[in-house]
């Protein structure tokens, strides 16, 4: 099932971010663009977590989720939080031991990983979902090296296959690495 975004339009107050914007996901794709036009509400009208003011959103299904923000359980470590959405917890370990982890960072609690660590976790607990239809990841590679950006690329390409996913970044050489498709956003100007 793909997903279809038709006419959206979002406001803030007087500010309109999203306006008579369309878009169709057929599997994975790329979205950027500068700050401030629209990307992360685009994300958040998909979760569910904004309504917007006008148009339509079909096709969602249950979402996989990268937030700007990790939104990790501090007590837990990283496996177990990647296991929360009901993930296997060997290929959970597996799976971060691949993204650069050792048995040291893998007994931590997430409180005490580095920001790239979290990240990484965070990531692969939206990856690893086994009910995630549809994954939605904004700004996946921030506090990543170069090293670690081509790391995750391959394993988010492995990893979401040939679900709905919309991937929000900066990155050109991350969008390059992932080699799908990717579409421009403007942020929209009063005429």
């Amino acid at each position: 099932m793909s997903i279809v975004v038709e006419h959206l339009e979002k406001r803030f107050g007087s500010r309109t971010v999203l306006r008579d914007f369309s878009l169709q996901v057929n599997g994975p794709l790329v979205i950027m663009g500068p700050s401030g036009c629209g990307k992360t509400t685009l994300l958040r009208i998909l979760m569910g977590l904004e309504s917007p003011d006008e148009g339509t959103v079909t096709g969602v299904e249950r979402v996989g989720a990268v937030f700007q923000e990790n939104r990790l359980c501090p007590q837990l470590t990283a496996a177990g939080n990647i296991v929360l959405t009901g993930g296997d917890p060997q290929n959970a370990e597996a799976e971060l031991r691949a993204l650069g982890f050792g048995d040291k960072d893998l007994a931590l609690p997430s409180v005490r990983l580095s920001g790239g660590q979290k990240r990484r976790a965070a990531l692969l607990r939206a990856l690893l979902c086994p009910q995630a239809g549809t994954l939605l990841l904004d700004e996946p590679f921030t506090g990543m090296d170069a090293e670690l950006v081509a790391q995750a690329a391959g394993t988010i390409r492995r990893l979401a296959g040939e679900r709905d996913t919309v991937l929000v970044t900066h990155d050109e050489n991350a969008a390059a690495l992932l080699g799908w498709p990717v579409v421009q956003m403007h942020p929209y100007q009063d005429s």
